[in-house]
């Protein structure tokens, strides 16, 4: 919202003091907000006191009621399923993630605040509601949320995977009708396959169930209208990699990702045919999701990232398409989203952010044509303070492209020479760096340092192939295409080659020290965050090898040569390292046991190789509480500047 400023500011950017990082670290205020179909309220994710909770908002004098949690948990996503009710999922901050990790409890309110019940979970104890008296039972099982059902109020879709019938396979998902007053349930359909996910029609039909097998291969089923058995289409879920998003709002045909133009695409699917029409393509990037119009439901184009957020519309005059527009040039510079909307698209909630900005909610009336603004989601960050993310692109050494973004510290109007830190993400498969608000970035770049990122082969948002492509790859072609963006970097004049710093978590950690080792001499220091370092490990620690699914598909994407997953092990190449080292561990990581980090420090005393060690014992795979997060911004910017700070520091190796 105040982009525009920052192109005035420069001059005093320099001399202002940079973000504190206990402002960084921060948890956004305002995560989500919807509303209801009628309009008449609004429900949103708002942290209160160090706990995210639902308000619910009575838009015609904006008075708010807070549903609280229990006190261990956080409200992490809700649904109208009513005008009157909503349905939300709570988290618990254990397992190995950086934030709360889903119970698969559902939970209940009305839109005044009353009628609050838990409706399904293996905590559902001594509840009842209303006149739909029920003995509470407590079920081990996960419940997520399908769709909600139109034309019927009481009622929603939800899928359950039991726990107790899972196995090392995983369970197979049943849908069911869920009575949103009481939890009572009404079985509909078991999927034809495990770990699956259902699509339903706006008649509160489930329709198709696809997912990836235990081998990784994609399947997409289709139930017919007459409930008989799955039908597989193979057409849709064969090697095409085609898999289905979601109905359009009248049901009459079925919207796919799916391959196009030579690239990736989304197509229409219609029943009658059973056969794929694309209406989007592009040759280097794939969709990020539909684009939905002021109506709840409606669809009106696609989205997608090819370096910034872009959208492409199925018709440009049609009236939703001609309120977004208007939008957009409200909002230059910015990306500029329709995110809920009422029934009858009089009403619709707006998202409003950009790379600088962590971005506001706004209200739209598609009568009077007024926007206002709701809520703002980190009202303390000032966009004229932050760093811009620049996309950039590499030719990788086999000739691959490679989609990256430079983040330049504010105020730096040429990028010449400076210390640089190379912020490797995680995944590594199917996840990528966007052009989005990014705190970590931020709390590098506001501090001197150039911040580079790539989208490495194997990174999610350019297809199956790519993605594929940095399957046994650690260590080798993916860490080559980390290490050519770095080159590249240099090349340009942008980066100071004596002051480069390699950072990165979880399999970012693994590249940050496996970088310094590969490449003794292109990097000054590595900061490694609940990273791998011992690759067979992965094979006895942690909670990938649980499962079957978890077993093949480190088998895909590792490897079993266990002497060559050591070669490529970053605790069993020290000799080559040069570069300084910081480690930042979670002593409650379960993705990536501490024992990864414990290992190469321990490594690393017995070698008499000084090193930082940052062990947070209540902390999971990435850090979660603010004072934490604060903690390692600060130690961390004070390994780098000790290090790659100034040229005085950047004494002969």
């Amino acid at each position: 919202m105040l982009a525009a400023l920052a192109l005035g500011c420069a001059g005093w950017m320099a001399h202002a003091a940079p973000v504190a990082f206990a402002d960084l670290a921060r948890h956004e205020q305002y995560k989500d907000v919807k509303i209801s179909p009628d309009g008449e309220y609004l429900a949103a994710t708002a942290v209160v006191d160090g706990q995210t909770v639902l308000a619910l908002i009575h838009v015609a004098d904006m008075k708010a009621m807070v549903v609280r949690p229990r006190q261990e948990d956080d409200v992490i996503d809700f649904w109208w399923v009513s005008p009157k009710r909503v349905l939300y999922t709570v988290g618990m901050r254990w397992g190995g993630y950086d934030a709360p990790l889903a119970t698969g409890e559902l939970f209940a309110v009305n839109a005044d605040g009353t009628g609050a019940d838990m409706l399904y979970g293996f905590r559902k104890t001594g509840m009842s509601t209303g006149s739909h008296i029920q003995k509470a039972v407590a079920e081990r099982g996960y419940a997520e949320f399908v769709a909600a059902i139109p034309d019927d109020p009481d009622h929603a879709l939800i899928a359950v995977s039991d726990w107790d019938a899972a196995g090392l396979e995983g369970a197979l998902p049943t849908a069911y009708r869920l009575d949103v007053r009481d939890g009572t349930k009404t079985r509909i359909v078991t999927a034809p396959m495990r770990r699956a996910e259902f699509v339903a029609d706006h008649h509160g039909r489930i329709r198709f169930a696809y997912g990836p097998d235990a081998y990784g291969n994609l399947k997409v089923y289709l139930r017919p209208l007459d409930g008989g058995d799955w039908q597989r289409l193979t057409e849709a879920g064969g090697e095409g990699r085609a898999y289905p998003l979601a109905f359009a709002r009248d049901d009459s045909v079925a919207y796919f990702a799916c391959p196009a133009g030579g690239g990736f695409g989304v197509c229409r699917w219609d029943p009658a045919k059973r056969a794929l029409e694309p209406v989007w393509s592009n040759p280097r990037v794939e969709p990020d999701g539909l684009l939905h119009g002021l109506a709840d439901d409606s669809v009106v184009g696609v989205s997608f990232t090819d370096g910034r957020p872009g959208l492409s519309v199925f018709d440009r005059n049609a009236a939703d398409v001609q309120a977004l527009i208007a939008l957009m040039q409200q909002f230059p510079g910015e990306s500029v989203r329709f995110v809920s909307g009422t029934r009858d698209g009089s009403r619709a909630v707006v998202r409003v952010e950009a790379d600088a900005d962590p971005g506001a909610f706004y209200l739209l009336d598609r009568k009077t044509k007024k926007l206002t603004e709701l809520f703002a989601r980190a009202a303390w960050i000032k966009p004229e303070q932050m760093a811009g993310k620049q996309p950039i692109e590499v030719v990788a050494r086999d000739g691959l492209k490679l989609q990256g973004y430079l983040s330049l510290p504010p105020g730096k109007e040429e990028a010449k020479h400076l210390p640089m830190v190379v912020l490797v993400h995680g995944g590594p498969y199917g996840e990528r760096d966007g052009w989005d608000y990014d705190p970590d970035v931020q709390a590098l770049a506001t501090r001197g340092y150039a911040v580079l990122q790539v989208n490495f082969r194997g990174s999610g948002g350019y297809g199956y192939d790519f993605e594929r492509a940095g399957w046994r790859e650690w260590g080798g072609k993916m860490q080559d295409d980390v290490t050519d963006a770095t080159r590249w970097a240099i090349a340009q004049g942008i980066a100071d080659p004596d002051r480069i710093c390699i950072m990165g978590a979880s399999y970012g950690g693994y590249a940050a020290l496996e970088g310094a080792v590969k490449e003794p001499d292109l990097y000054r220091c590595t900061i490694g965050y609940v990273g791998v370092y011992d690759l067979r490990l992965m094979y006895t620690r942690g909670d990938v090898p649980q499962s079957f699914a978890g077993e093949n598909y480190l088998m895909r994407v590792l490897g079993e040569d266990m002497d060559e997953l050591a070669r490529r092990s970053p605790l069993y190449n020290l000799d080559r390292l040069k570069a300084k080292v910081m480690l930042i561990v979670g002593g409650r990581d379960r993705r990536v046991p501490p024992v990864q980090g414990e290992s190469l420090h321990a490594k690393l005393l017995e070698r008499g190789i000084a090193h930082e060690w940052l062990y947070q014992p209540n902390e999971a795979h990435g850090f979660y509480d603010e004072a934490n997060v604060a903690e390692m911004y600060a130690r961390v910017v004070q390994f780098l500047d000790s290090n790659i700070g100034t040229p005085a520091a950047t004494a002969t190796r």
